[in-house]
């Protein structure tokens, strides 16, 4: 039964309950792996923030299009967890320790209005890597990895059900992919104004692209 502060929520453990204790199981079993996956989980997020800065980076040496991209990422990213704020709100499941509260947390239980689905931390995850597929593959298969890595400490460390890391990648990924695009559709046009010159450039474009061609001669 859920508790009285909630009475409206809705109760996602008759989805895929046992499967989200028999993760806390396994976490309890694991008692040393607690600390560690409960400090990655947030700081993991770290990782997805490095990978947009590298892909901005590489940009620097490729088109407008590659540099517009690059720029919609984070924009991209925000925009996704928005959305997913707003269906979370909508949605109102409750989060597992309170309607599990004799399986294992490693974290603490949030306020009763903190609700579960889909999570946020996944969505910023999946986010970034939908939006560096647009823009550079090595690194959204890589954003891919550590997608699911944070997938999985998000249900380790009991704070959300397997389906809402699987709501947040069904969400996220096609949110992100138009919000890049659209977003990098408007930059565009700055990206390639700010290119040509400016105190701006050296963030948009390396030396190498922004040095005048001289003409060869003949040989």
């Amino acid at each position: 039964m859920l508790p009285h502060s909630a009475p409206l929520a809705f109760d996602g453990s008759g989805i895929d309950g046992s499967l989200f204790t028999s993760v806390t199981d396994f976490a309890r079993d694991t008692h040393w792996l607690n600390a560690p996956i409960a400090l990655a989980t947030n700081l993991g997020l770290g990782v997805f923030a490095v990978l947009m800065v590298i892909g901005w980076w590489k940009a620097r040496g490729r088109d407008d299009k590659a540099m517009a991209r690059a720029l919609a990422a984070p924009f991209a990213v925000v925009i996704a967890f928005a959305v997913a704020e707003v269906v979370k709100k909508l949605v109102g499941e409750v989060r597992p320790c309170r309607s599990l509260p004799h399986d294992y947390f490693v974290s603490a239980c949030p306020a009763p209005d903190d609700y579960a689905f889909p999570s946020g931390h996944t969505t910023t995850a999946a986010a970034t890597m939908a939006a560096l597929f647009l823009l550079d593959r090595r690194l959204a298969a890589i954003a891919g990895v550590f997608t699911l890595l944070e997938g999985f400490t998000r249900v380790y460390v009991g704070d959300h059900y397997p389906h809402d890391v699987l709501g947040s990648l069904v969400i996220a990924t096609p949110v992100a992919l138009v919000a890049a695009l659209l977003v990098a559709r408007v930059l565009a046009p700055l990206v390639t104004r700010f290119r040509a010159g400016g105190a701006l450039q050296p963030l948009l474009v390396t030396q190498a692209v922004t040095r005048p061609r001289t003409s060869a001669g003949p040989r």
